[in-house]
């Protein structure tokens, strides 16, 4: 079983299939600090931002655009129905 299991594990890693990078909270923090200071420098750090959000009142164009929630239905005026008829 052990021979088994080393032989998933040595093909998994040759063939590009181990586990995804995992983000540290420092890649976090990091990408948010070059975000205050003026945008995102490279693609992951961009990616970052999207999944974990920049911190509050960075003013920056980049956070601005990926806010979530700005732009969803919920934030949309709702048309005013009667409740009884």
């Amino acid at each position: 079983m052990r021979r088994v299991s080393v032989a998933a594990i040595a093909l998994a890693a040759m063939t590009g299939l181990g586990p995804a990078r995992a983000d540290s909270i420092w890649e976090v923090e990091n990408a948010r600090a070059n975000a205050r200071a003026g945008g995102p420098v490279s693609a992951y750090d961009a990616e970052l931002l999207d999944r974990w959000g920049c911190l509050s009142g960075t003013n920056s164009a980049f956070c601005k655009r990926i806010q979530h929630g700005a732009n969803s239905a919920s934030d949309a005026p709702r048309r005013r129905t009667r409740k009884y008829q």
